[in-house]
């Protein structure tokens, strides 16, 4: 279990793992009474300049957007993604993207969230409920998308490129969207992609870890 634990944190690398140490004592040790967000504040600012900034046609895009990729049609794509892993075999994959997925949301909605409960941005485009700190949806594009292409790329290496391209544009384009529609504040869409980056580093290092031994202990049979 240790040897375990050691090859886990030495595939996930020092850079990541202090990234992701400096994010959960940020975590632990912030006041949650300094989101509060006047309006003056820079956060506050640069979503209102963003939101002037987008023409009307492209505003009406962005909002079917961010509709697109609430948890309901997200899911179905999840689905899709996991019966694609189960219809040829890739269980440990399955397993991978399954946890990190279900991880993200209880990280996520079920711990940051009611921690900091921070409001969310006054004249919000769509009827939302629920605190804004850090963002689920940055957090949870983060992880399965580049998740899903990181697993499936491994078998399909001639779309590593187009898998990358594409989710890394439709990733920006959902955070845009969910400032335009005053959603989230910018930190929250920051801190979001920080979190979904660092569960992503450790969910893809125990992968790492997983395939690594059984490897091994395939070879040792034979």
């Amino acid at each position: 279990m240790i040897r375990a634990v050691r090859e886990w944190f030495k595939a996930l690398g020092r850079v990541r793992l202090a990234f992701a140490v400096s994010l959960i004592l940020l975590s632990i040790a912030a006041d949650p009474s300094f989101f509060s967000n006047p309006t003056d504040s820079f956060d506050s600012q640069l979503l209102d300049n963003l939101q002037q900034q987008i023409p009307a046609n492209f505003g009406s895009l962005l909002l079917i957007i961010y509709q697109l990729s609430g948890v309901q049609v997200t899911g179905v794509l999840v689905l899709a993604v996991l019966c694609f892993m189960a219809l040829k075999r890739l269980w440990p994959e399955l397993i991978c993207l399954v946890i990190g997925s279900a991880g993200i949301l209880v990280i996520v909605d079920g711990i940051l969230k009611p921690l900091f409960d921070r409001h969310r941005p006054h004249g919000k485009l769509l009827p939302l409920g629920g605190p804004s700190f850090p963002s689920g949806h940055a957090a949870g594009s983060v992880v399965f998308y580049f998740m899903s292409c990181t697993l499936l790329a491994a078998h399909y290496p001639q779309l590593r490129r187009p898998l990358f391209v594409i989710s890394s544009l439709w990733v920006a384009l959902v955070w845009i969207s969910t400032l335009y529609c005053r959603a989230h504040w910018p930190s929250d869409i920051l801190a979001g992609a920080a979190v979904g980056y660092a569960w992503l580093s450790f969910c893809l290092a125990g992968f790492t870890v997983w395939e690594r031994n059984k490897k091994v202990k395939s070879k040792t049979i034979h």
